[in-house]
């Protein structure tokens, strides 16, 4: 089992030093890579629903200092050695996908083809507008969008003819180190499943309930079939809380002790997960999750 962590690129204590401090305990500790999520900005009140809790409402106020995501993961490259560098999840529709693809290649060459691309279509119609980037048919875009990219990362004179973007032929450089990003799809929807079955390396559920996890992924692996995919070729992953207080939702959680933790981890290796992202939740700001971080390392990591 592969354990990533996410980053503290949100909130008052995010900054530079921070972050390198946090990363550089992350790779020493053996983590396997470190994340970051995505939003730029939003309104004070939205009518959308967060689809990650159990009121539609989102947890984050918009005063919250947010870094961006790709930018975060530029500095954290230059920090650190061997820790991978994900997005969890890169919203496609907020930016132009010709800028966005250089962006990831140019964090992929910087670090030496450490990045993971997770994807996702986004949710929050207003902050959408707020970008002046359109909402509808966002899953549709996001396709294409991936569809570019590979032109993009592969081919020496890229161009593209979709129904939502037009690229004519370009020279297109850096290309990404080792030809190719993985692509970790996001989503608990039938869209995202048909993603991840046509364009994923690999299907990261975020905050999803452990009661239907199995059936989602049981439906990634038969589209992936369906496809012409061996489902074998695509990994499993899931974000989580990661909790030794035990006061957050257990369905979405790995909570309790040590013990309780190892066994909630096996049940995951059972369903096909390969990967788990933990979003630490702990008392004493980025200290308190550095603490947690470490503890996990020492007291759970080395038994899985």
């Amino acid at each position: 089992m592969q354990f990533g962590v996410h980053l503290p690129h949100l909130g008052q204590q995010a900054d530079g030093p921070t972050l390198a401090r946090f990363a550089r305990h992350a790779e020493e500790l053996g983590y396997h890579s470190g994340w970051v999520s995505d939003h730029v900005a939003w309104p004070a009140s939205f009518e959308s629903r967060y689809p990650y809790s159990a009121d539609g409402g989102f947890p984050a106020p918009n005063s919250l200092s947010w870094l961006d995501p790709l930018g975060t993961l530029t500095y954290v490259a230059a920090c650190t050695e061997r820790l991978k560098l994900g997005t969890t999840v890169l919203i496609l529709g907020y930016r132009p996908p010709v800028e966005t693809a250089k962006r990831i290649a140019t964090l992929d060459v910087l670090s030496g083809g450490r990045t993971i691309l997770g994807v996702g279509v986004g949710w929050m119609r207003e902050e959408f507008e707020v970008l002046g980037m359109p909402f509808d048919h966002r899953g549709a875009r996001a396709d294409e969008q991936l569809e570019l990219f590979e032109q993009l990362f592969t081919e020496a004179r890229p161009s593209y003819n979709g129904r939502f973007y037009r690229v004519p032929e370009i020279g297109f450089q850096p290309k990404p180190v080792n030809g190719h990003i993985p692509i970790w799809v996001g989503g608990d929807t039938e869209p995202a499943f048909r993603r991840t079955a046509r364009f994923g390396d690999c299907f990261h559920a975020a905050f999803t309930p452990k009661a239907t996890l199995a059936a989602q992924w049981a439906r990634v692996q038969q589209l992936s079939a369906g496809a012409g995919r061996d489902p074998a070729s695509i990994e499993f992953s899931v974000r989580v809380f990661l909790d030794f207080g035990g006061v957050s939702d257990p369905e979405k959680s790995i909570q309790g002790a040590p013990a309780q933790m190892l066994e909630q981890i096996a049940a995951y290796r059972a369903m096909g997960v390969t990967h788990i992202l933990l979003d630490i939740t702990a008392r004493g700001g980025i200290g308190g999750r550095e603490d947690a971080m470490e503890r996990f390392a020492r007291e759970v990591m080395p038994h899985t």
